[in-house]
């Protein structure tokens, strides 16, 4: 069990800091983008082009890291890793760990941003 924070705050106080009334724009932008990144590693997934999963979680792996769901990061970076080591067999599993994480994040971020 990972203790990596599901979501830091504090970079998503900065956001909501910076970018003011885009702040929601951010978010729902992250959310749909997300879910599309999700959809498509599943798709690539029974493909088995490693890099081309690699590619796609070290994608997903910055803009989850950009907005500070630090866990779902973390996750990202795992099937990275096993993507270059050509392991594709415990991808499902963590594919699956991403879906549960996003769900987590997606719910976090909507109640930081009804009390924050």
């Amino acid at each position: 069990m990972s203790t990596t924070p599901h979501l830091d705050r504090e970079i998503l106080m900065t956001l909501k800091d910076v970018m003011e009334g885009d702040f929601m724009l951010l978010v729902e932008t992250f959310i749909n983008d997300s879910s599309e990144r999700i959809r498509k590693l599943h798709e690539l997934v029974p493909q088995g082009d490693a890099e081309t999963i690699r590619r796609a979680a070290h994608s997903f792996k910055g803009s989850s890291s950009n907005i500070g769901a630090s866990r779902l990061a973390e996750l990202c970076s795992q099937i990275e890793t096993q993507a270059l080591a050509g392991n594709l067999d415990v991808v499902p599993q963590q594919l699956t760990e991403i879906e549960v994480e996003f769900t987590r994040v997606t719910t976090l971020i909507q109640e930081f941003n009804s009390v924050g």
